[in-house]
């Protein structure tokens, strides 16, 4: 009877244990996840635009079918090659998320030199010939753009993670991909559809304010996808700026990171002392974008007379 009781100490203990590193897990995934967020944002923002065009009945399909593909990229190759980096070659891990970093300053700063810049916009494919051909291609196309968005994340994440063991940064690393897919995904497919609840809503409810909320809502999408668009280009400029120059301190070129900390204190302290904290942390956060933008621009002739047609070379043989 004590060895039974023992026993059963024993597995109340692991199972106390596991529970723990559950838990750990979780936290640190969470704490991970946040880091990316400029990512996530724009992922959620650029998504829509690949359903655009199709019949409403292949918009959900579509979405699926490009989940689908961040899943794989994620789980399948972006996860063992991170672990391979946090346990192999660590010292690549902070160049990757400068480069990272770089890429997001610059697809944000495209956007705006876009806006202040008009110039001929590249002509879409039209929506005639094979439906099915065109799909693939705008899958795929989808899928590509999300490796490069996934790779960054799952970069930020590891970079994130507490030094633990490779199963604790597997499971965490897991479950921010999980997460934010269905988080990104989820929304992505929330946000194509509304508009064609709120047209049924506003053509068969059967309440005069759910008509009205419908109505409302078909309006209001546009705004809201300028708005996300607008949230988007900003958290990439944001966190862009703030991992290139997190990575230039830790290269021992910290001086302008240094310069922006004490810019920050400097307004922090001309504020009441119950906001002086977050005016710190927003005017950082300003600056750093600030520099993102400065980043990207100076990158945009760089990449597109240079990295740009040798990647077309490459690509189409």
């Amino acid at each position: 009877m004590s060895g039974l009781l023992a026993l059963l100490d024993d597995v109340a203990g692991i199972a106390k244990i596991a529970a723990t590193s559950v838990d750990d897990v979780a936290a640190q995934a969470v704490k991970a996840g946040t880091k990316a967020a400029g990512a996530v944002i724009d992922d959620a923002a650029v998504t829509p635009k690949y359903v655009h065009g199709f019949a409403a009945e292949r918009e959900l399909p579509i979405i699926w079918r490009i989940a689908k593909g961040s899943f794989r990229n994620k789980l399948v190759y972006l996860l063992p090659v991170g672990l391979l980096l946090a346990n192999f070659a660590p010292w690549l891990i902070s160049p990757l998320l400068m480069l990272g970093g770089a890429y997001l300053c610059f697809e944000g700063a495209e956007k705006i030199a876009h806006l202040f810049l008009p110039h001929a916009a590249k002509q879409e494919v039209e929506m005639t010939g094979d439906l099915a051909v065109l799909e693939e291609k705008k899958a795929a196309g989808a899928i590509k753009t999300d490796f490069i968005l996934s790779a960054e994340i799952m970069t930020i994440t590891l970079a994130a993670i507490p030094d633990t063991n490779i199963w604790m940064e597997a499971a965490t690393l897991a479950l921010v991909g999980i997460g934010i897919t269905v988080a990104v995904y989820g929304s992505v497919a929330l946000i194509v559809k509304a508009d064609d609840v709120g047209l049924f809503a506003a053509q068969n409810a059967r309440f005069a304010v759910t008509r009205r909320l419908g109505r409302a809502v078909v309006r209001g999408m546009p705004r809201f996808l300028t708005l996300l668009l607008i949230v988007g280009t900003a958290a990439m400029l944001w966190v862009g700026g703030s991992i290139v120059l997190h990575g230039m301190k830790e290269l021992g070129f910290g001086w302008l990171s240094h310069h922006i900390h004490d810019w920050a204190g400097v307004v922090a302290h001309l504020v009441p002392a119950g906001i002086q904290a977050a005016t710190e942390w927003t005017v950082t956060a300003a600056l750093d974008g600030v520099f993102g933008v400065a980043l990207g621009l100076a990158l945009i002739p760089f990449v597109v007379y240079i990295i740009t047609p040798v990647w077309e070379v490459f690509t189409e043989r």
